[in-house]
């Protein structure tokens, strides 16, 4: 009378989610009833659905067609000591192999701290029955039992005529109290005889109507409700969790899939108890395998003898770069140095044994080793992906991984006319209009009557333009008589004034933000003109420009200073590098390069574990305390420069390349001054000298 296995499979996922362990090693004995079952595949989509996997499945054979037990399944053993799961399920097997199986797994180191050894029910129901040995090769396991009543009037009868029989026939059995097998099997017994009893009052029987009628089965036995729908016993089962101990195990609570994990029995004299979804509230009672004094991590945790290999990209500052002139050839880099600051704050907890290794390849290939549990993990800058998060663990974030657009400020003969962009052309073109309109209206009503304005008609225009000018600067000093100028000139300031004031804003403004100004301004612009862009040779980078941004013209380079060379040999016309690359490039260069254009955003840059690696959670965990104390912030600084903008100690001062072009309109227009003055007197020179001589002449005549 076997229950639905879907039940304990349920509380088998619900057991490893709740201490977070994500790799499973399966062990079950390749008898009739496994695999064929199904039950490795519900097993397996159950541990799917709490984000856990199966790492490997030990199928071992049927315990009495093996001639030499020990040595086949010593050799067996031995395989799971290459995996990095130290979480096993013993889900399908008979005692004898589970025996064999538990005693190996002792001898060979597989029963020590950190490992989790979760029984099933074929063998958690023998508990009471086994040997001593068992018990202690299966130290601190957690075992899935049976549940049922032993507390109603049925049970207690059946109990005492149990152990009378059972004591007489087995004298030397120290446990004479009924299993599960036997409730089950004597409820199995019920069923058959209820169903020919009622048999017996029909005319007609066969083998077919008495099947039908135990399947009518509907009553409570001593294994709990017996009643079958489809052929099969319907009924939710619970389950006891216990916890081998010492010479025996302890009960911690109760397990079903509808209520959840329980200390007690889900209903008992009627009051119904509310389970919880996580096991934790046991954690506290389980004494775990090697007597470990917190949650074992369910993985190969490195030693002294056997560290954690970390590869870590050779060449790459100033994340992480080889030392070869120390003497221990050891790594520095911002990478490296934040890493060793996590393996002090998990020190507290545990140490973490661990060996740099170098590696030459490219970040990709790096994250394809660690995949392939060629490295344990990996410390680098290295982006959180989609496509490399379903091979690898990665840790929290420790800086933000956006993509922008880096390209050279504007170049100094493009600053030149800087005085003129506050105003725009429609702007300027209006405003000298203005000014000459009333510069004539001006000289019109003052020509006739203002002695100032008197003279001929180029000193009356001269005198006219100046005054209007003058006016810009209200430094005029020439006086007006009629009323309608007054009138004139008065509006004529007001919108002086208000021009003047918003030219002085509007240069002020530019000429902040345009020490900055970027020579492309737009991705829009690079693609209508088919400009070259670069980006860094071992990164995603290169994929997401030509994919998803469509850019054909891209130039993979390597190395911040060849960056800085393509720039100025105009092979390139921008580059698209993230942020902590970006934040590296600027804290030398931010006076003739910045940022412009979208953000794009990603995952962030991460250190890589294993799949299922416990070791990135603690690690994560670890970083968030770095953030939140400021030592990520301090590695940052020191590293990668500070984001506080770009250190500039001519913040106040106003360079030549925003007015050179002004001064040149100056000396430009004082140059053409002088020389036409300086035309205009020698050529008057010799006219002069002429009438002289003339007037001494006729003086001379005059004397004579």
């Amino acid at each position: 009378m076997a229950t639905d296995s879907q039940e304990q499979i349920n509380c088998i996922a619900d057991i490893v989610n709740s201490y977070h362990w994500r790799k499973i090693i399966v062990i079950h004995e390749d008898n009739n009833y496994f695999p064929n079952s199904g039950s490795y595949t519900m097993l397996s989509k159950a541990l799917e659905k709490v984000s856990a996997s199966i790492e490997y499945d030990l199928i071992l054979p049927t315990f009495h067609s093996l001639s030499d037990p020990k040595t086949y399944i010593r050799q067996e053993v031995r395989k799971l000591r290459k995996k990095q799961s130290r979480v096993f399920i013993v889900h399908q097997s008979s005692l004898p192999l589970a025996t064999h199986l538990l005693r190996e797994a002792k001898d060979l180191g597989l029963m020590d701290r950190d490992s989790v050894w979760i029984l099933a029910d074929s063998i958690s129901d023998l508990l009471d029955s086994v040997d001593p040995s068992f018990i202690s090769s299966a130290q601190g396991a957690i075992g899935i039992k049976s549940n049922y009543s032993d507390s109603n009037r049925h049970f207690l009868d059946l109990k005492d005529q149990f152990r009378k029989n059972f004591s007489r026939s087995y004298p030397n059995e120290d446990n004479s109290d009924p299993g599960i097998h036997a409730l089950k099997a004597y409820d199995s017994i019920t069923a058959i005889a209820e169903a020919v009893e009622k048999l017996s009052r029909n005319t007609t029987s066969s083998p077919k109507l008495l099947l039908n009628e135990i399947q009518s089965s509907n009553f409570i036995g001593l294994s709990g409700e017996i009643r079958f729908y489809g052929g099969k016993l319907e009924r939710k089962s619970t389950f006891k969790i216990v916890n081998i101990v010492n010479t025996t195990y302890k009960e911690l609570g109760i397990c079903s899939s509808e209520f959840g994990f329980s200390e007690r029995h889900m209903e008992e004299k009627g009051i119904r108890v509310t389970g919880i979804d996580s096991m934790n509230e046991f954690v506290s009672s389980v004494k775990w395998p090697g007597e470990l004094d917190r949650v074992p991590k369910g993985w190969a945790m490195p030693n002294a003898s056997d560290p954690m290999r970390i590869g870590v990209p050779k060449d790459h500052p100033p994340f992480t770069f080889w030392n070869e002139t120390s003497n221990d050839n050891e790594f520095d880099g911002f990478c490296v140095k934040l890493f060793e600051e996590v393996v002090k704050v998990l020190n507290k907890s545990y140490t973490l044994h661990y060996s740099f290794v170098p590696f030459n390849g490219t970040h990709n290939e790096l994250v394809g080793n660690v995949s392939n549990e060629i490295f344990d993990a990996a410390v680098g800058d290295f982006t959180i992906l989609a496509n490399r998060s379903r091979f690898v663990e990665f840790t929290q974030p420790f800086m933000e991984s956006d993509l922008q657009m880096l390209v050279p400020v504007k170049s100094e003969h493009q600053m030149a006319l800087m005085f003129v962009k506050p105003f725009t052309r429609n702007m300027w073109m209006v405003t000298i209009a203005i000014l000459f309109y009333t510069m004539f209206v001006v000289w019109f009503i003052e020509h006739q009557k203002n002695p100032v304005f008197k003279g001929s008609r180029k000193d009356q225009l001269g005198t006219a333009m100046w005054f209007t000018f003058s006016s810009l600067f209200f430094v005029h000093r020439e006086k007006v008589n009629s009323n309608y100028t007054k009138l004139v000139v008065v509006v004529w300031l007001f919108v002086v004034l208000v021009l003047s004031s918003s030219y002085k804003a509007s240069l002020t403004s530019m000429l902040t933000v345009s020490r900055l100004e970027p020579s492309v301004t737009s991705l829009e612009w690079i693609k209508s003109k088919n400009l070259s862009v670069g980006c860094d040779d071992d990164s995603f980078v290169e994929d997401y420009l030509r994919d998803v941004l469509d850019l054909k013209k891209i130039k993979t380079i390597s190395g911040h200073d060849n960056f800085l060379g393509e720039f100025r040999s105009k092979n390139i016309s921008a580059a698209f590098l993230d942020l902590p690359h970006q934040r590296v490039f600027l804290k030398d260069h931010c006076k003739d390069y910045t940022v412009t254009g979208p953000t794009y955003s990603f995952g962030g840059l991460g250190f890589v574990f294993q799949k299922g690696s416990p070791i990135a959670r603690d690690v994560s965990e670890a970083i968030l305390t770095l953030m939140e104390n400021g030592m990520v912030k301090n590695l940052t600084n020191k590293y990668l420069g500070s984001s506080d903008g770009c250190p500039n100690s001519e913040t106040e001062s106003l360079s030549l390349k925003s007015f050179w072009g002004l001064f040149l309109v100056s000396a430009a227009i004082s140059t053409i001054c002088f020389l036409i003055f300086t035309l205009r007197l020698l050529k008057k020179k010799p006219k002069d000298s002429q009438v002289h001589s003339y007037d001494l002449a006729q003086r001379g005549g005059s004397s004579s």
